[in-house]
């Protein structure tokens, strides 16, 4: 249990191994203590009002702490406990004093002197700034994506172990693992137990991957501008370089929840501008829809219980998040798939020629690029339908499902996944 960012009079309550947590006056955080000290809900009810002159619905409070998963026993009876279904957290014997250091003031300064040093560098020697061309540092194309593919998956594998390791530095779980944002297919970092922390800590988990970013391309520009190195391990570092050059600008797209996205929201001090977003986008679709069918009655504005700031910048995050989306989608259309058939096709045309006479070296390069290629799409689609389980159930289920929410009670439970 910590204080509100925001609100003096509210609290956040929390369970960092279920990624649970609620939002709630003040007085409940009050209330939660007297029970944790052994009271009975009747004599903390009474002794709230005695004190503090608060009546609260203690009863209420305790069924949701129950819902929500916060209670381990009422009584002699136990509770069931979700936690006991719940993925495992990675590296859990990772603690502060293991990785606490990377995150020192000593290391921070160094890392400016870096990148200070890097950049002087390139202004130097712009010969050294990553070009297109590094990438294709062989004439057999299907064995450099092979290569920069392994390259550019061990970068952003220590990418996603620097969020990991911000997290357990501050005693916060996390757990990597795929995920899916539009047409792209993402290594992510579930670090949603940092609800736990204040805004303010929250930052270093959220800019620890695109910090190791520039370190690490700071690192190669020294390298590549002070060092003998040739040949074929220069032609890599090259590629390397490209990779993770191309991805820093990539966490600008906030409008796919990238690490830059949840810089954003806190900066903000909104709760879930993403949802929010999408919400409002949706509102303003259904209203032109029901002003084009000349239709009276007006959707109900999803943005109406919101603080007046937070709903100002929800409404300006929607219109990048839908124009971003829209954007992207239309790329990835008009000019990736276009791009990605063609390749297919010219790979195709060379392994046929490979098998009927042609070269052998073309056709296993070309039957190279199809199988990376056709890997990571094979586990985009994979990941995705894992991850949108409700899209691809049937009409009935779905049916059932909702009817089975609707008939549920309501709760202030709010879940907030945190993939970085």
């Amino acid at each position: 249990m910590r204080p509100d960012d925001d609100d003096p009079d509210s609290v956040v309550i929390g369970r960092p191994a279920t990624g649970e947590f609620l939002e709630l006056p003040a007085a409940y955080g009050t209330l939660l203590d007297l029970l944790r000290d052994g009271m009975t809900i009747g004599a903390a009810q009474e002794r709230l009002l005695a004190c503090e002159g608060i009546e609260v619905e203690a009863g209420e409070f305790v069924d949701l702490l129950i819902e929500e998963g916060f209670v381990r026993a009422v009584g002699i009876h136990s509770v069931a406990d979700p936690a006991d279904g719940a993925p495992a957290p990675h590296l859990p014997r990772l603690t502060s004093r293991h990785v606490g250091w990377v995150f020192s003031t000593p290391m921070k300064a160094l890392w400016v002197l870096l990148v200070g040093c890097a950049v002087a560098t390139a202004v130097a020697q712009p010969g050294v700034i990553p070009r297109g061309a590094d990438f294709f540092w062989t004439d057999y194309t299907g064995f450099a994506v092979l290569v920069n593919t392994v390259l550019f998956s061990a970068s952003l594998s220590v990418h996603e172990l620097m969020h990991l390791a911000a997290a357990r530095s501050l005693g916060c779980p996390g757990r990597i693992g795929f995920g899916t944002r539009l047409h792209n297919l993402v290594l992510q970092t579930d670090v949603t137990a940092v609800w736990g922390l204040p805004r303010r800590r929250r930052y270093r988990v959220y800019l620890a991957g695109l910090v190791w970013d520039l370190g690490l391309l700071c690192v190669l520009i020294l390298v590549l501008a002070h060092t003998p190195v040739n040949g074929v391990p220069r032609a890599l570092l090259q590629s390397l370089a490209l990779a993770v050059l191309l991805c820093i600008p990539l966490q600008l797209q906030v409008y796919t929840r990238t690490d830059l996205y949840y810089v954003l929201r806190d900066l903000l001090r909104c709760r879930n501008l993403f949802d929010d977003g999408i919400a409002w986008s949706r509102h303003l679709a259904a209203r032109l829809a029901s002003q084009l069918r000349r239709r009276p009655d007006k959707p109900a504005d999803p943005t109406a219980e919101l603080a007046p700031q937070h709903r100002r910048a929800t409404r300006v995050y929607a219109c990048f998040l839908t124009a971003g989306t829209a954007l992207a989608l239309s790329v990835a259309v008009f000019y990736g798939l276009p791009i990605a058939l063609g390749v297919l096709f010219e790979a195709l045309s060379a392994m046929r020629a490979g098998l009927s006479g042609g070269p052998v070296l073309r056709a296993v390069d070309a039957g190279v690029l199809i199988l990376v290629e056709g890997g990571i799409q094979v586990m985009f689609v994979i990941t995705f339908v894992r991850g949108h389980p409700h899209w691809f159930r049937s009409r009935r289920r779905v049916a059932a499902r909702k009817e089975a929410q609707a008939a549920a009670p309501a709760s202030d439970g709010r879940r907030s996944s945190e993939p970085v």
